[in-house]
């Protein structure tokens, strides 16, 4: 299109909505217009944001929902107030042509400032089952974009788009395998199982891949990222195993991923995302008591499809994860059929789509 546009994106909290929403702006940026990024004041926001200089983010106080008949309601709604009227004033001083919510209750002030002020407006879900928040922040939207096609029908009659989940363009880009194992101090010759917990509730899957590594042959290294807060157990229990290096925190994941043959994860859609796009096998062990189960509901999208083993915490122990980790390692052929099943599900040009899907709203509003 030949109007450049100005675009808010709200897209802090978590790194699962930062990092799809800095996809999106690298990607408006690239097609001619203006981005503005709203964060939140968490740690993780700042030290992700400080790696892309070149872009204009904005930091609000974050608004957690509580449960809804708890005492702490009224705060909330005042809070909630309060970041609207915040957003609505940076909306005004940005001049901002449209809003872009990358999901959780961080988008729902600017999308609902964006809404009253009569700008187009847009929420990104990337889950199977979308949250609560994105569900009400989506009756403010002209249009929902979907990361999974199994979300639509939880928007009634909403406008949806199936965009896929944006992702950094460094994690299309991944290194030779050979530089990644280096970077790790890994051997390019051993089967790799990457291990990652996502941003929450690592604590007991590092324990159960932790004590999975003893009992893999000396064929096999695993590469673990445990969280800067389970870095030091992790590490104590991993001990002196050669085959075994326990990162606390992991900002080349573009190289983890380069250099994995197998990984073991939780099932949060950025991370699914990912391990499509990388076309890597895959056992997905969702969160426990992730808000509606969402992560089962993601994890059975790619069990259905024949690119991962779902199995449920409860089910597991150190040697059931372990056999399964080699089952699938001891079975070339399978192991292939997962990775090519993974790679089917993925929408490498996502960030694209959801560009061209907010333009096409002013072509044709």
């Amino acid at each position: 299109m030949s109007k450049s546009l100005k675009v808010l994106i709200a897209c802090g909290g978590t790194g699962g909505h930062l990092f799809p929403g800095i996809a999106v702006a690298e990607a408006m940026r690239a097609r001619g217009h203006e981005v503005r990024l709203l964060i939140s004041e968490k740690k993780v926001d700042a030290e992700a944001s400080a790696k892309y200089p070149h872009l204009s983010f904005e930091t609000v106080p974050a608004v957690a929902k509580p449960a809804t008949f708890s005492l702490r309601m009224l705060p909330f709604v005042w809070k909630l107030w309060g970041s609207i009227r915040r957003c609505r004033g940076i909306l005004r001083g940005f001049g901002a042509d449209a809003v872009l919510g990358m999901g959780g209750f961080t988008s729902l002030p600017p999308v609902y400032a964006g809404h009253k002020l009569g700008l187009k407006t847009f929420v990104h879900d990337s889950n199977a089952r979308p949250g609560r928040a994105n569900v009400l922040t989506s009756r403010f939207c002209t249009q929902v974009f979907l990361g999974l096609d199994a979300a639509k029908s939880f928007f009634g009659g909403r406008a949806t788009v199936l965009t896929g989940t944006p992702v950094r363009p460094e994690i299309k880009s991944r290194p030779t395998r050979g530089e990644a194992a280096a970077l790790f101090g890994l051997d390019p010759e051993k089967t790799t199982i990457l291990v990652t917990g996502g941003s929450q509730g690592a604590r007991r899957l590092n324990e159960l891949c932790a004590g999975a590594v003893a009992k893999f042959p000396d064929g096999i290294q695993v590469l673990h990222i445990a969280g800067a807060p389970d870095f030091d157990r992790v590490s104590q229990i991993a001990g002196a195993r050669a085959n075994h290096r326990v990162l606390g925190f992991c900002d080349r994941m573009a190289a983890a991923y380069a250099v994995a043959d197998l990984i073991i994860s939780r099932s949060g859609a950025s991370s699914l995302t990912e391990i499509s796009i990388a076309g890597l096998p895959s056992i997905l062990v969702p969160f426990p008591y992730a808000a509606d189960d969402h992560q089962t509901r993601n994890a059975e999208v790619f069990e259905r499809a024949g690119a991962s083993k779902l199995v449920q915490e409860r089910d597991l122990d150190e040697g059931k994860l372990a056999a399964l980790a080699l089952s699938i390692l001891n079975d070339p052929a399978a192991s292939e059929r997962m990775a090519a099943a993974a790679r089917s599900l993925a929408i490498p040009d996502a960030a694209e789509r959801v560009c061209a899907a907010i333009e096409a709203t002013f072509s044709n509003p």
